[in-house]
């Protein structure tokens, strides 16, 4: 049977280093380690060009080349002849290899350093299989029906109306169809330049309000560059932060929580979530498994993530609607317990009993219903009228309003705290607050 290059997708992971063998115009051989390439088309393959001039010299005199993949699931080795055709400086296969190039680079603490400077285009002549003295295993590749899965998760997306339906229906999909058990979905606020975690499953505690910077790490190359970045081998990288656990005491020093992360991953994959030309957010998933994500995982995961942008997108449209009818009233804690509540307003963190809930414009969102609340008892708001608050000073682009509420509610819910929020209906919020409230500000 004729090998072609849909074969050998274990061999484009990057796991296993790949060998170049060029020459010059002489003939005098020499051997380059790949850190990356890349399928273009049925007959062509990309090479990272990045430090190596003999190489690069060598292809400019004689376009002739071989090149060894290692199939990274059995260790087979393949042969292929090149010749050389073009270079690309720019184009979408140029930055999703240098995406993936800056994301791996970063994890080493080398950030901005093994920057691509272009990819050389190799016609493939010939695939050949590499006898081994050793019986290597079939490798065994899973029979997933990707597709079918994907669109029973795009299904369930579709059939919710509120942020909460359809990031759990996202994720809980994912477990349940492609049996990915740690994942993550982050939202872009661009007034912070800032990804938050909105949607965590698998993950104790859950990070539920956990930042990550654009450009930083996987998650914000994808941001960044709007395209999936995967890594399939951590062992090869210095994973940061992954292990890092913050308790209580550590929130409330730093008014941080930390990124949720299994210091064991050996693949992570980062998908943009785009609708309307824009990036919105970042769904996230790791695995303790090589190469835990093959290509029609990276094609499944793509689709259900635009599916989710734009089903967020028009939730957040709808949610300026207010549903006429109250699905549950707001009632009034008969507890005497006092709740205290510190707003800092300098960087808008809110402390409830002493422990650090959230920061930020969902920081200023709680501090506003709380100073309501203890003012005149009011326990509903909408978010029409929130919207028309200017003293809450939202940012002017996309101020993702449910999704920032949806992150207040379930931090609220995941400390267990005497202070709630309830969705009453499409547009309509409930306050529950179990106790006296005590609310205070700090003056600039």
């Amino acid at each position: 049977m004729k090998l072609t290059l849909a074969d050998l997708e274990a061999c484009f992971e990057g796991v296993i280093p790949s060998i170049i063998s060029t020459a010059d115009a002489d003939g005098l051989p020499n051997i380059s380690y790949l850190s990356h390439v890349a399928v273009v088309d049925d007959r062509h393959v990309a090479l990272s060009n990045q430090f190596f001039a003999k190489t690069a010299a060598n292809i400019r005199l004689n376009p002739h080349a071989m090149l060894l993949l290692v199939d990274a699931r059995n260790s087979a080795q393949y042969r292929l002849e090149l010749v050389f055709a073009h270079t690309l400086e720019a184009g979408p296969l140029f930055e999703h290899i240098a995406l993936q190039i800056d994301a791996s680079s970063a994890q080493v603490g080398m950030a901005g350093i093994m920057k691509l400077r272009n990819l050389d285009v190799f016609r493939v002549v010939s695939i050949e299989p590499i006898p081994s003295q050793v019986q290597t295993a079939e490798p065994q590749m899973p029979k997933r029906n990707r597709l079918a899965g994907a669109a029973r998760i795009a299904e369930a997306i579709a059939a919710e109306t509120d942020a909460d339906g359809i990031i759990d229906a996202m994720l809980e999909g994912l477990r349940t169809e492609f049996g990915f058990e740690h994942s993550l979905l982050l939202q872009l606020y661009e007034e912070r330049n800032q990804l938050i975690t909105i949607g965590s499953m698998g993950y104790v505690p859950s990070g539920i309000g956990s930042e990550i910077p654009v450009d930083e790490g996987v998650i914000g190359a994808a941001a960044a560059g709007g395209h999936l970045v995967k890594l399939s081998d951590m062992s090869r990288i210095r994973r940061f932060g992954a292990a890092v656990r913050g308790s209580s005491a550590d929130e409330n020093r730093t008014r941080a929580i930390p990124l949720p992360g299994m210091p064991e991953a050996m693949s992570q994959i980062a998908v943009p979530l785009v609708a309307a030309g824009s990036v919105r957010g970042v769904l996230f998933l790791e695995s303790r498994d090589r190469i835990a994500f093959t290509s029609d995982d990276e094609a499944a995961l793509s689709m259900i993530a635009r599916q989710a942008a734009m089903a967020l997108a028009l939730s957040e449209k709808l949610s300026l609607e207010t549903e006429p009818q109250r699905t549950v009233p707001a009632q009034p804690s008969t507890s005497e317990k006092t709740v205290q509540v510190v707003h800092h307003r300098f960087d808008d963190s809110v402390f409830i009993d002493g422990d650090y809930v959230i920061k930020g414009v969902a920081g200023r969102l709680l501090a506003s219903m709380l100073e309501q609340h203890q003012q005149s008892g009011r326990l509903e708001f909408t978010n029409r009228e929130i919207r028309l608050d200017t003293a809450l000073k939202l940012p002017d682009f996309k101020d993702n309003l449910e999704t920032r509420l949806l992150l207040l509610r379930r931090r609220l819910d995941e400390k267990r705290l005497p202070i709630r929020l309830t969705r009453l209906g499409r547009g309509r919020i409930g306050l529950f607050v179990e106790g006296q409230l005590r609310f205070s500000k700090d003056v600039l």
